[in-house]
């Protein structure tokens, strides 16, 4: 079996942001290829794309990401920990899954896939485009960062742009304009107090105020102000959009963009369950079987300076992957 770890530290040290995974592909099929799998490299858009391999199908198939979040962060290992970028989301991940889908051939059941995609984390274009494929696999097995846990089910998410609008004017005759900024700076700090839906598995829906951005000069009465939420869904997506339009009740202007509904998954005996509050490219990827997410590392270092994930779990999860579809092969 190829040494996890090492593999992990490669793909590391090739940076592949949302867009710009071309490299990562080529490593990845180049992989496979030499180990006699069959690899399909997907176009999504020119110099990227989806990786799947198969061997006889018809059974379980292992997905992840190849993209990462900006910027890029070098590969490096102190003690028993592999740090960089993509190290628990979802490089560490990756290399685990091709580890555990070798060892499987290896010992002769070819009835597992390899699905690696890019873009998730911006717009996931391809699992979008990755849902056209001609799957054959009868269940998924999603790679996020996890603790090892089975996700017993995960939050949805919808981004939401509120815009106010103001007139121009010299800051000297303030009289003359009107702020975009102000109205928006009065209306958010009441967004707390909105009665958001609950539910019993998965928590809470939340919302972020992720950026703000308004006025053009210091000199100018600004004439355009604009916010971007992000919420968590735990429920229907119109009772939020309800509620939301209710609290706005005019004072700005609403656009929804992209949106994930919630899911919940399949799980099984002997794995240890939680429930995750962020999304995955599960709900996208509807073709490809019932679906499991399971994945080494924790959410609560992806995205940061300090991403990593244990050397000891990312060996464990070899073997997790391993269990999980030829307990899943067996049903």
């Amino acid at each position: 079996m190829s040494d996890v770890v090492a593999l992990a530290a490669e793909l590391l040290a090739i940076e592949s942001p949302t867009g710009g995974e071309g490299k990562a592909v080529d490593f990845v099929s180049r992989w496979l290829v030499s180990r006699g799998w069959n690899v399909t490299v997907q176009e999504v858009t020119p110099g990227r794309g989806n990786v799947w391999a198969s061997r006889a199908g018809g059974g379980v198939t292992l997905s992840t990401h190849l993209d990462t979040v900006p910027p890029y962060v070098a590969p490096r290992l102190t003690g028993d920990l592999l740090y960089g970028r993509g190290s628990c989301d979802a490089k560490g991940i990756a290399a685990a899954m091709m580890c555990a889908a070798q060892a499987l051939a290896e010992q002769g059941e070819d009835r597992v896939d390899l699905l690696l995609v890019v873009g998730e984390e911006k717009g996931s274009d391809g699992a979008r485009m990755a849902n056209r494929l001609p799957a054959t696999s009868k269940f998924l097995v999603n790679g996020e960062p996890t603790e090892s846990r089975l996700a017993i089910g995960c939050k949805g998410s919808l981004r939401v742009t509120l815009t106010t609008r103001g007139r121009e004017a010299h800051s000297a005759y303030p009289h003359l304009g009107l702020s975009a900024i102000e109205p928006m700076l009065a209306l958010l700090p009441t967004l707390g107090s909105v009665g958001w839906p609950s539910d019993p598995r998965l928590g809470p829906t939340t919302v972020n105020i992720g950026t703000i951005r308004g006025g053009t000069e210091a000199n100018i009465i600004p004439g355009h102000c604009e916010t971007e939420l992000m919420f968590r869904l735990v429920g229907e997506v119109d009772v939020v959009k309800e509620a939301l339009e209710r609290w706005v009740a005019g004072r700005a202007e609403i656009s929804y963009g992209s949106f994930i509904p919630v899911q919940f998954f399949h799980t099984i005996d002997g794995f240890e369950t939680a429930p995750v509050s962020y999304t995955s490219d599960i709900p996208l990827l509807s073709r490809w079987g019932t679906p499991l997410l399971l994945g080494p590392g924790s959410i609560h270092v992806a995205h940061t300076s300090e991403e990593h994930v244990s050397v000891a779990e990312l060996r464990a999860a070899v073997d997790s992957y391993q269990r999980l579809v030829r307990t899943l092969l067996s049903a």
